[in-house]
């Protein structure tokens, strides 16, 4: 355990600096994308990642073959997520919507990435017109550098804080990589617990066996934090997994009343997304009540189990089923008619159930936040966060004075 003093006692009678990022880095702002010298795959001409302001994975454009930063420096997403802060070490191009930062005095790269990771919710854009960040937003903000006045001392201070937090974020990456392998490993077992060899059960289109109905379009800001139970068609890639009996958002009773209702034990789907991979995700709705459904969304009312139809709707073979009929575009979208012709395995009811049991045991491993891996992952973060804001809260009354 670190103790209250321990600051105090690593900067030992030392002072703390409070520098403005522009005086500490070079600021860039990402280009461009190059479009002659783009590839979609990596070889080896262009091995060169691109990254735009996406998280993790997501951020990667496509690959060129001439790095615009070749030093290791710290990425800012302007837009989308903003502020979500990356540590890179090896070169690549950045492209609009994306701030880097490159040191320009001596310091431990990670140290100002932890600290930058404490602040990133923290950033204050105008409302007005795209949420955005800029360069002049960021460059008056002021990153605390320890005994300043002697340099080995400082970088000595800064790689023991460091040292401390990796360990932290490595154990939560650990278990991120695990929930990875587990996650592969239930989706492997849920299509093969919903494949069945030929002639074993009956399969029948959705629209054979069950009834869609679209929900009414409302907007975010008639959203309550309580009142009548509403699902957003946006809360669908965010919230919701295989079941729900509680929302996130609320309606008033008197728009509710104006919309369409999902009963319990129907099946909610999401019509509409940006992806093709985003579309026919199901939540089997298991509340006491009815919940109003957004217009980009259906529910399916069948006399299957709610909870089986969902699992099947996840699946890989349900996916390649409904592809050709949805229409593409800025925003990808399917309607009643294509997803009816979707085919279903149908086994005794019984057998629905068992098979439910197993997935559910499955999901709770690596969807639950209250146990399983995705549980011991929030913790972990949270602790991790907790001596973050110990280590890196320098008190900057005091220096002043």
């Amino acid at each position: 355990m670190i103790k209250p003093n321990f600051i105090e006692k690593l900067l030992d009678g030392g002072e703390v600096e409070w520098k403005p990022l522009g005086g500490v880095f070079d600021i860039l702002a990402g280009g461009d994308v190059p479009k002659d010298a783009l590839s979609d795959i990596k070889t080896k001409e262009f091995n060169i990642p691109i990254l735009s302001n996406g998280i993790d994975d997501k951020a990667l454009y496509g690959w060129t073959n001439k790095a615009k930063i070749d030093n290791p420096s710290l990425t800012i997403s302007a837009r989308g997520t903003i502020g979500w802060t990356s540590f890179r070490e090896k070169p690549f191009f950045p492209i609009v919507r994306l701030l880097v930062l490159t040191p320009k005095i001596e310091l431990n790269l990670k140290y100002a990435y932890h600290f930058m990771k404490m602040i990133e919710n923290d950033y204050k854009v105008p409302e007005a017109g795209i949420p955005q960040l800029t360069k002049p937003m960021i460059k008056d903000i002021e990153l605390p550098i320890p005994c300043p006045e002697n340099l080995a001392k400082s970088l000595q201070i800064q790689t023991e804080i460091v040292r401390i937090l990796d360990a932290f974020s490595e154990l939560t990456a650990e278990l991120t990589a695990e929930l990875t392998a587990r996650k592969k490993q239930y989706e492997y077992y849920r299509d093969k617990l919903l494949t069945f060899g030929e002639g074993e059960v009956e399969w029948k289109t959705l629209g054979d066996v069950g009834e869609f109905t679209r929900g009414k379009r409302f907007v975010k800001t008639d959203m309550l934090s309580e009142g009548f139970p509403c699902i957003h068609y946006g809360e669908m890639y965010t919230h919701y997994n295989i079941w729900a009996e509680k929302t996130k958002s609320f309606v008033s009773h008197d728009l509710a009343s104006k919309l369409r209702v999902a009963d319990h034990g129907d099946v909610v789907i999401v019509a509409a997304g940006e992806t093709i991979e985003d579309i026919g995700k199901g939540t089997a709705w298991l509340g006491n009540t009815g919940v109003v459904i957004h217009d980009a969304c259906f529910s399916y009312r069948s006399s299957l189990n709610p909870k089986y139809v969902s699992y099947f709707l996840r699946t890989k073979h349900f996916h390649d089923q409904i592809k050709k009929y949805i229409s593409s575009g800025k925003i990808s979208a399917i309607n009643a008619n294509g997803l009816s012709k979707a085919k279903i395995p149908i086994p005794p009811l019984e057998e629905q159930a068992r098979i439910v049991s197993i997935l559910d045991r499955f999901d709770a491993l690596t969807s639950s936040i209250t146990e399983g891996l995705p549980r011991e992952i929030e913790l972990r973060q949270k602790q991790y966060e907790y001596y973050r804001n110990m280590l890196l809260s320098f008190p900057k009354e005091e220096v002043e004075a």
